[in-house]
Parts: C-alpha cells; sequence; structure tokens
C-alpha cells in the first residue's frame, strides 16, 4: 500500500490478491483500508470492464479498489506461476474467489500455497461452498438471495420473491472473508501456522436472516413477506405524510403509548383492539390505515421533530444524495476522498466503524492496469534484466 503519513495497524502484513467480481474484492479492501500491502494480480492485457460491468474508470470499480497496488501476471505460464510462489513465500495472505475447480487448474489453490510457505492464511469465497454437492456451481449474488430465503421475505405481501437494492451476500461474504483471515492472523500470533479461511454467498446470506431464521429454527414458523411492516414490532413501517413518507418504529407498551400521544390519538391507546402487541399484530392493517389519517397531515420534517422529542424513533426515507447531504452522515464523515495522478478528487464510501486511536485511511486510488508490476517485482528481488525477460516471455 503507499506510504502514509502514520502506521496503520495491518501495514505488516502482505496480502497476494487474486479476486475478481465484488465479494473477493470487498474483503480485500477491508485490509487495505486498515493498511495491508494489497497486490492486485490482474491478466496481462484484461479487459477494461470487469466481471462486475464496471468500466475501470467507473464509480463502482473506484470505490472498490482503492488503496491497492496492481501486478499483472499470466498464472497460464510457467513463468508467472513461479513469479507467483515466489511472492507467496513470504506472503501473509491469499484471497481468492475463484470456483473450486479453477484455482486447482492454475495450480495456486491452498494446499498448493501451504507447501511452500505454512504460515500462509488462504481466504476463498465461493458461491455455495468449497465441496458438496453444489461445488462447482457459478455463484452469483442474486441466486444466493433466493436460495438463502431473503427473497422470500423482502417486498409487499403476495407481491412474489424481490431481491434487495444491493448485493447483500457479495458483500456480507466479503466482509466475513477478511474477518475470518484477521481471526487466522491473531491465531497465527500463537501458533505459527497459517490456515485455510472458507465462506460462500449461501452461508453469508443465511447467516444475515438472522431472526427470520431463528423463527425457523426455533419457533417452526415460516416467516413470510411483510412489505415496509416490520414482521414483529407493530406498528413499524412507512407513513404518508404531506411531502412524502417517513419510517415510525414502536417496541412494546411504553413507545406505543408515547406515540399515541405525540401523534395526537390518545384514543387509540384504550382501543380493545390496540391494546396489546398481539391485538395491534391482529389488526395491522387497520392500525396502520388509522396512523396514516393522523400523519398525512403534517410534513415528514415536523413529524420527526415532534417524534424525536417524544422518544419515538423515527427518521425520514432518503434518496442516496439525501443520505449524503444529511447533517449526521457528515459528522461521521464516511464518505471519504483521495487525490488521484490528475489531482482531480476522488470521493468514496470510508470504513464504519472507528478505533478511538487508529483510523483507517484511503491511501491511493485504484490503480491502472499493472502500474506497479515493475516496483513489485522489484520488492521481491527480481532485476530489470529478469523484469525484461518476462514481458517478452508474456509472463507479466
Amino acid at each position: 500500500m503507499p506510504t502514509t503519513t502514520r502506521p496503520l495497524p495491518l501495514n505488516k502484513f502482505k496480502v497476494l490478491d487474486l479476486t475478481a467480481h465484488r465479494a473477493g474484492p470487498t474483503a480485500v479492501r477491508q485490509l487495505a483500508d486498515w493498511g495491508a500491502d494489497v497486490i492486485k494480480i490482474e491478466e496481462p492485457g484484461g479487459p477494461d470492464v470487469d466481471a462486475t460491468g464496471s468500466r475501470r474508470n467507473g464509480p463502482d470499480f473506484q470505490n472498490l479498489h482503492r488503496n491497492k497496488r496492481s501486478l499483472t501476471l499470466n498464472l497460464k505460464s510457467p513463468e508467472g506461476k513461479k513469479i507467483f510462489f515466489d511472492m507467496a513465500k513470504t506472503a501473509d495472505v491469499v484471497v481468492e474467489n475463484f470456483r473450486s475447480t479453477v484455482k486447482h487448474r492454475l495450480g495456486v489453490d491452498y494446499e498448493s500455497v501451504k507447501k511452500i510457505n505454512p504460515r500462509i492464511v488462504y481466504g476463498s469465497i465461493s458461491g455455495f461452498g468449497q465441496d458438496g454437492p453444489y461445488e462447482n456451481r457459478p455463484g452469483f449474488d442474486q441466486i444466493a438471495q433466493g436460495m438463502g430465503g431473503l427473497m422470500s421475505i423482502t417486498g409487499l405481501p403476495g407481491q412474489g420473491p424481490v431481491r434487495v437494492g444491493i448485493p447483500v451476500a457479495d458483500l456480507t461474504a466479503g466482509l466475513f472473508c477478511a474477518l475470518g483471515i484477521m481471526v487466522a492472523l491473531l491465531e497465527r500470533e500463537k501458533s505459527k501456522k497459517g490456515q485455510h479461511v472458507e465462506t460462500s454467498l449461501l452461508q453469508a446470506q443465511i447467516f444475515m436472516l438472522d431472526f427470520q431464521a431463528a423463527r425457523w429454527l426455533i419457533a417452526k414458523e415460516v416467516p413470510k413477506q411483510a412489505g415496509n411492516d416490520h414482521p414483529t414490532s407493530i406498528p413499524t413501517g412507512v407513513f404518508k405524510t404531506t411531502d412524502g413518507h417517513i419510517n415510525i418504529a414502536t417496541t412494546g407498551g411504553a413507545i406505543w403509548e408515547r406515540f399515541c400521544r405525540a401523534l395526537g390519538a390518545e384514543a387509540m391507546i384504550k382501543k380493545p383492539e390496540y391494546q396489546s402487541s398481539k391485538a395491534r399484530s391482529e389488526n395491522r392493517k387497520a392500525l396502520n390505515a388509522e396512523i396514516d389519517i393522523y400523519t398525512a397531515k403534517k410534513s415528514s420534517a415536523e413529524w420527526i421533530d415532534i417524534f424525536n422529542k417524544a422518544g419515538v424513533p423515527c427518521g425520514p426515507i432518503y434518496s442516496i444524495d439525501q443520505v449524503f447531504a444529511d447533517p449526521q452522515v457528515k459528522h461521521l464523515g464516511i464518505a471519504q476522498s483521495v487525490k488521484k495522478k490528475d489531482k482531480s478528487t476522488l470521493n468514496v464510501v470510508g470504513q464504519p466503524f472507528a478505533l478511538s486511536r487508529t483510523r483507517s485511511r484511503i491511501a491511493a486510488p485504484p490503480p491502472e492496469l499493472g502500474q506497479h508490476t515493475n516496483e513489485v517485482l522489484k520488492e521481491f528481488g527480481f532485476s530489470t534484466k529478469q523484469i525484461a525477460a518476462l514481458r517478452k516471455a508474456n509472463a507479466i
């Protein structure tokens, strides 16, 4: 990773990044943002459009691949594979999201790397797992959303399956892989040995079902689509205002009563059909319609002010541009910038957590294809003459 003005917590770790698509790069981004030296290994003469459909200079690629160096390497050539293993001898981490058969065909699988570096922590992300009946199936986020149950509980009742508006299986698989790699690196401090970290889009998606999964596993309830209504906390959902909609969330009797008073609807507190959580659940449709009558009398901003003063959870429903214009979002500083080679500013999404003494840093924009090939190879001991020979052999 490019030199920073202060040491970052992961800057002693060298990561060989064999990933593509989204889940793998998401995992590696977590390591890079906290200082790991990430070397993105790419195919020489690769396409301008990556596997996600994003152009290299497009917003998606630019946000996903910051803080890395790019090395072009032909892993299908003997010379290219030798370079990879020479680098792997001293690397700390390898991350890949090939299909299971691909890494074995290339000969860069965990067992092969482990032979030359027993301390390697090797992260793998697949669609469905490294083995089992679906190991060779191609993975894709929306497929995992469907198989992982998410599409059955997303959307309006009776609407039919609905995907979530972000690649949640990809993103969470990447985050879990990064977490697993960190756990393995911590364990290595004691054992002095590396290990294989495995996750999949399917596993990540099922984990993210959380309480909805527990409803089935423990209570044998099959959750259904509930639209904007929370499946168990009622009334919680989207309500009309004079200029749009707002979210309101009530949980438990005390907040329900505060809500009714702030709404100017004290009479609802005494209605038998609303007096218990169970009753409100059974009469959800009528309750929501009655609330809409009240909320439609004021603007979103007015209600948000009223409900917050009353201690009732609520909030606006933003478009993406409004998200980043919000004063609290600005205060949190999650939108971060970095200078590009042409001195222009690149704005990206920063890390969503902070440490009290140590901060992550967006130190460099995404690299051009092969931008650091010579630099990286020289660091690993290759001479200028050797590098020229490798280029002639189309190994880099």
